[in-house]
C-alpha cells in the first residue's frame, strides 16, 4: 500500500528546514475568512495597515511581532457575540504561542478610547496600544470596503477621541496624506500581491519550527474549525486521537504516524465555509445544499498548499471524504489513487462522526457504528484500517468517544455521515 497518495509530487529536499512562521499564519488566516459573513482578504489588508501605522508611531520590535500575528489572527474566535470572539481569539492566541502581547491585543480589540467598548469597559491608555492599533486597523479596512479608502480615514478622524486613540488617528492621517497608508490594501487588489506585501513584514528570519510548534498550531486551528458549531464540539481532535491510534495498529513509522495527526487535526478546515444554516439543520439537505457541503475537502487542500512543509499533509486532509470504489468527493479517487493515511483517516473521521451527536440524529454507540463501519469495508472504506481501529478502541477507550444515546435507523446514519 502507498505511504503517499497519486495526486502528491515531493519536489526538492524537505522544506521543513525552512519554515516561516507568518508563511503558516497567513495561509491560515484564509480559513478564518471562510467563516459567515467574513471579508476576503480582511485580515491581511488589516495587517498591512496596522503595520504601516505601527511603524510611524515607533513601537518596539516585540511590539511589532506581536502585532503582526495579532492583525492576521484577530478573527480566530468564531463567536457572535463579541466579548466572547475576542475573548476566544485571545484564548487561541496564546495557545499558538504568540505571547502575551498579541494574546491581549485581540482580547481587547474592542475597547474604545472614551471607554464604551467592550469586554471591559477600559478607556484612554488602559488600553493596550496593540489594541488600539489594531481597532484602528480593522475599521479602517471595513470603513473602506464599504464607503471608500478617504471616507475611512475621514471616519477615523470624526471617531477620534470617541472609539479610536487620537495620536495613532494623527499618524493614519499624515500616512495617508503622503500616500503611504493603502499600498496593496483596495478592495480591487490582487489577493496574491497583498499576500506577498503581508509576508515580507514578517517580524522574523525564516526558521525551523519545532514539531512541538507545528503541533501546537494545527491543534489551535482544529479548535477554531470545531468551535463554529456545538454539533462538531472535539471532532477534528477526536478523529486525530482515532486516526493516531489506526495508524499505530498498523506500525506506520514514526514520520507517518504525526503526518497522519496533523492531517486529522487539519482536515476540516474547509468546512468554516459552511453556513451554520447548513451545519445544524434538522431537515434532509438539498442538492444545492450539498454541493456546498462537498467543497469543503478541496478547499481545506487549497488552503494547505500554500504552506509548502504542508503540501502532503494538504493532500492527505483533502482526501478525507474519497472511498476506495471512486463514490467519493471531492475527485472520486479510487484505491489505486489513495495512500494509506488518507484511508486511515476516512475511517477515522466515520466513526467520529457517527458517533457524535447531530442535529438530524442522535449519536451512535460504539456498538451500532463498527457494524456500519465493516458493512463499507473492503469497498469504500479500507478494511485493515477498520481493523486497526476495532484494535485501537479495545486497547484504550476514548473519553470523547463512549456510547451514547443511539438511532435505530442506520439507513439514515449512512445518508449524512459523511456531513
Amino acid at each position: 500500500m502507498n505511504y503517499t497518495s497519486v495526486s502528491f509530487q515531493k519536489k526538492g529536499p524537505d522544506p521543513e528546514e525552512s519554515i516561516s512562521l507568518s508563511e503558516v499564519i497567513a495561509a491560515l488566516s484564509l480559513a478564518i475568512e471562510l467563516s459567515d459573513g467574513a471579508m476576503h482578504g480582511h485580515a491581511l489588508r488589516s495587517c498591512l495597515l496596522g503595520m504601516r501605522i505601527a511603524e510611524e508611531a515607533g513601537v518596539t520590535p516585540a511590539e511589532k511581532s506581536a502585532l503582526y500575528y495579532a492583525l492576521l489572527l484577530k478573527d480566530v474566535g468564531n463567536e457572535s457575540m463579541v466579548g466572547l470572539r475576542s475573548d476566544r481569539g485571545a484564548s487561541i492566541v496564546s495557545k499558538l504561542g504568540m505571547g502575551s502581547l498579541a494574546a491581549n491585543a485581540i482580547r481587547y480589540i474592542e475597547e474604545r478610547w472614551d471607554g464604551s467598548g467592550q469586554p471591559e469597559g477600559l478607556h484612554g491608555e488602559s488600553i493596550p496600544r496593540l489594541a488600539r492599533l489594531c481597532s484602528i486597523a480593522q475599521h479602517l479596512d471595513m470603513f473602506a470596503i464599504a464607503r471608500s479608502p478617504e471616507a475611512a480615514v475621514e471616519t477615523v478622524k470624526e471617531l477620534s477621541g470617541l472609539w479610536f486613540d487620537p495620536a495613532l488617528v494623527e499618524v493614519t492621517r499624515s500616512l495617508a496624506r503622503r500616500g503611504e497608508l493603502w499600498t496593496h490594501c483596495m478592495a480591487g487588489d490582487s489577493h496574491e500581491k497583498i499576500r506577498a506585501a503581508v509576508l515580507e513584514r514578517d517580524p522574523h528570519e525564516r526558521h525551523c519550527l519545532d514539531d512541538e510548534q507545528i503541533d501546537r498550531i494545527c491543534e489551535g486551528f482544529a479548535e477554531i474549525v470545531d468551535a463554529k458549531s456545538h454539533f462538531t464540539f472535539r471532532h477534528s481532535m477526536g478523529v486525530a486521537e482515532l486516526a493516531h491510534g489506526i495508524a499505530l495498529n498498523l506500525h506506520l513509522p514514526e514520520d507517518r504516524i504525526r503526518l497522519v495527526w496533523r492531517a486529522a487535526l487539519l482536515h476540516d478546515l474547509g468546512k468554516l465555509s459552511i453556513p451554520n444554516r447548513i451545519l445544524d439543520k434538522k431537515a434532509e439537505l438539498t442538492a444545492s445544499e450539498w454541493r456546498i457541503v462537498k467543497r469543503h475537502p478541496g478547499l481545506t487542500r487549497k488552503i494547505l498548499d500554500r504552506i509548502e512543509p504542508f503540501r502532503e499533509i494538504a493532500v492527505v486532509a483533502g482526501e478525507h471524504h474519497e472511498k476506495l470504489d471512486g463514490s467519493g468527493y471531492p475527485k472520486h479517487l479510487r484505491a489505486s489513487d489513495l495512500s494509506v493515511e488518507s484511508r486511515i483517516i476516512a475511517v477515522a473521521d466515520v466513526y467520529g462522526a457517527l458517533s457524535e451527536e447531530r442535529p438530524y440524529r442522535a449519536k451512535l454507540s460504539r456498538e451500532k457504528i463498527l457494524p456500519i463501519l465493516e458493512s463499507l469495508a473492503p469497498h469504500k472504506l479500507d478494511a485493515d484500517c477498520v481493523r486497526a481501529l476495532e484494535a485501537f478502541l479495545e486497547q484504550q477507550p476514548l473519553p470523547g468517544f463512549e456510547p451514547g444515546a443511539a438511532s435505530d435507523d442506520q439507513d439514515d446514519q449512512k445518508s449524512r455521515y459523511c456531513a
